[in-house]
């Protein structure tokens, strides 16, 4: 008779300290129950603006205030009802908290999209004038410029409140994807040759993928893909009314297409999208293959199969590392950054800020979400590897910079361009990995560590940029009118993914489904910003190591900077310049690097 690996538990059973406080948010689900009525009321201190919100100098200052004091406490409440659905999606409860916040903010937004509206009716000259009568509207320059610069994208007053009024039901595609994810979309267990079950699901997945056991990864890849399969044309018909919401507004909007229009937030040209997508794609596919093809001799593998690439190349060489563990490596990797980041570093790990469990019905993946006010939350499912302890200072590098630029500016401008956004995450990586190296004496935990720091790249500059490039073709191809179907999206992926790596890796029909995996398709272009931010990361982390305290001040300053500067300049006011491909090119060196040094260290094997 075989035997069964330990169930996943439910959201009940996980011990309280591996989840997080939301009664630092609310300190009940009443107390939530009373602010979600108690906002019917707020909202009108900032709808007694409307009609006359640009009157005068003082009553645009009045009601910008009275907008982001509003904008705060829904924040918070909308936070709690998503937080606690990610917890654990299959409580109906839950369910019922993040529909009634979703409906409510969407009612929220129609009321209050007269505010743009209204400061549109300006022009540049007026604006001017009114920063000279009250100095105070500086707190808001960039918000009410950008505005101002938007003017040819914007409709009508009563077309935009329309929009607004849609927003809950602009959700709804990456509400059902998620939803069917946490709380529908359920995985057979699979059985290896010794009779052993083991139970799969969206996050155990992830672990199997990485196994040293070649039954074990491909009977679980194979297990996990063919469910997959199944609803393929389901979450296909779901990703493609996301696209088509993004083309019509795109049309609508004026923009010469769905990139474009996607772009215009980002303050990204498409020149810079499109050279961060190429250099990488080129430039790095020699060296990922390399690394593949170094796995496959390694190892013993008769070929190198999609489903090997996550395998490690030193299997009886992977310690576990506990939480506690990882908070240690974290708070030494990190000391250089100085007294005010580390604070915020160690208040995170220790004070709940971190929910690790893994539990029925939890969101996979991993995210920081960063109401303003109150502190930062991450959600992550611990593993016990050095790729979970990686993930947990990236994360934690989101939450320090929020809790940075919150600190220093106000809501209007806490938030920078998707473009950077990315950066002070894997600055973390990158300050966690060469921290590690530097202690590293031991050749074997030396290239263990080399093989972490690879582990890095591979998320951002592989696996999201793959993702970012199959989002490139999905664009063109909804911009022309192409249907997307299922098949178009297979298709495409297992194309993009068999010309990144070449004749190295056989890439089979399953991985043609990994786009299912992902939410970041309902993010508009996300996924290559990742690769963005690890490039500026990867420079500035050279000179905060090179050149100490200097170059800690200016990445501080930058996050301080919140979303005052454009993404181009605040990477400028760190120390990177972005306007040409060096420093991608830079970063794409140092990754053939770290493959050089474990071709050397696996030489003689």
């Amino acid at each position: 008779m075989g035997t069964t690996t330990k169930e996943t538990l439910t959201r009940a059973h996980v011990p309280t300290e591996e989840t997080w406080d939301l009664t630092d948010l609310f300190a009940t689900d009443q107390s939530w129950e009373e602010e979600l009525q108690a906002l019917e009321t707020e909202v009108e201190k900032v709808t007694r603006f409307a009609g006359q919100l640009v009157e005068s100098a003082a009553t645009l200052y009045q009601g910008l205030v009275a907008y982001d004091e509003f904008r705060a406490r829904l924040m918070c409440m909308t936070t709690y009802a998503h937080l606690n659905q990610s917890g654990d999606g299959t409580d109906p409860a839950h369910q019922t908290k993040a529909a009634r916040a979703g409906a409510a903010a969407a009612n929220f937004n129609a009321r209050l999209s007269f505010i743009s509206s209204e400061i549109l009716q300006l022009s540049h000259d007026e604006l001017t004038q009114f920063f000279k009568e009250e100095p105070r509207l500086e707190e808001f320059q960039k918000m009410l410029t950008d505005l101002l610069a938007s003017r040819e994208h914007k409709l009508a007053p009563e077309t935009e409140e329309v929009l607004a009024a849609f927003g809950d039901l602009q959700q709804s595609p990456f509400m059902i994807y998620e939803r069917s994810k946490s709380s529908d979309l359920t995985f057979p267990s699979f059985q290896t040759a010794d009779q052993t079950e083991y139970p799969l699901t969206f996050n155990t997945f992830e672990s199997f993928e990485a196994s040293a056991d070649t039954e074990m990864r491909h009977k679980a890849y194979n297990t996990f893909y063919d469910t997959l399969n199944q609803y393929k044309h389901t979450y296909a018909a779901t990703f493609a009314t996301e696209v088509k919401k993004q083309v019509t507004e795109a049309k609508l909007r004026g923009h010469d297409s769905v990139t474009s229009f996607l772009l215009y937030d980002q303050e990204v040209s498409e020149d810079m999208y499109h050279r961060q997508l190429d250099t990488i794609l080129t430039e790095l596919a020699p060296h990922m293959r390399r690394l593949a093809k170094l796995k496959q001799r390694v190892l013993g593998l008769d070929e190198m199969h999609y489903a090997d690439l996550k395998v490690p190349l030193d299997p009886d060489f992977s310690p576990a590392v506990s939480y506690d563990e990882a908070a240690s490596y974290i708070e030494n990797a990190l000391e250089i950054m100085g007294e005010e980041y580390m604070s915020i570093i160690k208040e995170g790990l220790y004070n709940r800020w971190v929910d690790r469990a893994n539990n029925v019905g939890k969101r996979s993946g991993a995210f920081c979400s960063s109401p303003y006010g109150v502190h930062p939350y991450i959600l992550m499912t611990w593993n016990g590897s050095m790729g979970d302890t990686f993930t947990l200072a990236h994360e934690l590098g989101h939450a320090a910079h929020f809790r940075l630029a919150g600190k220093n500016q106000r809501l209007a401008n806490v938030r920078p361009s998707r473009y950077f956004i990315e950066a002070p995450s894997t600055m973390n990586e990158m300050l966690l990995s060469r921290h590690i190296l530097d202690q590293s004496n031991d050749p074997r935990m030396r290239r263990w560590v080399v093989l972490q720091s690879l582990g890095t790249y591979y998320h951002n500059f592989v696996t999201h940029i793959l993702e970012g490039e199959l989002q490139r073709r999905i664009y063109a191809y909804a911009d022309r009118g192409t249907p997307v179907t299922a098949e178009l999206l297979c298709n495409e992926k297992q194309d993009v993914l068999q010309t990144f790596w070449g004749d190295e890796v056989n890439v089979d029909a399953r991985a043609g489904l990994t786009w299912m995996r992902q939410p970041h398709y309902y993010m508009g272009l996300y996924p290559y910003t990742y690769s963005a931010g690890l490039t500026a990361s990867t420079a500035a982390s050279r000179h905060i190591i090179e050149e100490g305290e200097p170059a800690v001040e200016r990445w501080l300053n930058s996050l301080r900077a919140g979303g005052t500067m454009k993404p181009l300049d605040l990477m400028q006011l760190s120390g990177v310049d972005m306007t040409t491909k060096e420093p991608i090119q830079e970063a794409v060196a140092y990754v053939g690097s770290l493959v050089d040094e474990l071709e050397a260290s696996f030489a003689d094997e």
